[in-house]
């Protein structure tokens, strides 16, 4: 059933057409004037049919987009990938290291959840969104940008299509 799950995903341009898209890009990157971080949102329809039979999970391939996408690759290693993987219906966070003991597995879930609950309504930016706005709110609570701080943008706010 997985498999059959992966052969014919959900269209990743369908929930998140070009203008949809620049629209989740303009809230990553306002976000990101309020905190040091750097989000980085990744839409994954399906898994390769190989991933699939070898038992890949969201989680095992979230961190692979991870390192792929360089998100670990920021100064305060305080990046974090939202990744969407639409034929198993999951999301995943993954947080590069600078997190650790910061930001508890409940909070993140907390995410998560946000998400979860737009996306079951069939809204799909709403809940993207809501999630950026979550994410946010804990960069700037364990990252804040200070007063005059200049902040380079270190990722692409723009979202990936995979």
């Amino acid at each position: 059933m997985r498999l059959f799950k992966h052969l014919f995903p959900p269209s990743a341009k369908r929930l998140f057409p070009g203008e949809s898209l620049q629209r989740i890009a303009k809230a990553i990157a306002d976000s990101e004037l309020a905190h040091t971080g750097e989000i980085c949102f990744a839409v994954d329809p399906s898994l390769h049919p190989r991933q699939v039979m070898s038992g890949v999970e969201a989680r095992e391939q979230a961190a692979e987009v991870f390192a792929r996408l360089r998100v670990w690759d920021t100064e305060a290693n305080n990046g974090v990938l939202l990744y969407l993987l639409l034929a198993d219906h999951r999301i995943e966070i993954v947080a590069d290291r600078g997190f650790e003991g910061r930001v508890s597995a409940e909070q993140w879930r907390g995410v998560c959840q946000l998400i979860e609950e737009r996306l079951r309504a069939g809204e799909a930016e709403a809940g993207v969104m809501a999630g950026i706005d979550a994410l946010s709110a804990l960069l700037v609570e364990h990252f804040p940008r200070g007063e005059g701080q200049h902040d380079r943008n270190e990722l692409p706010d723009l979202p990936y299509i995979l």
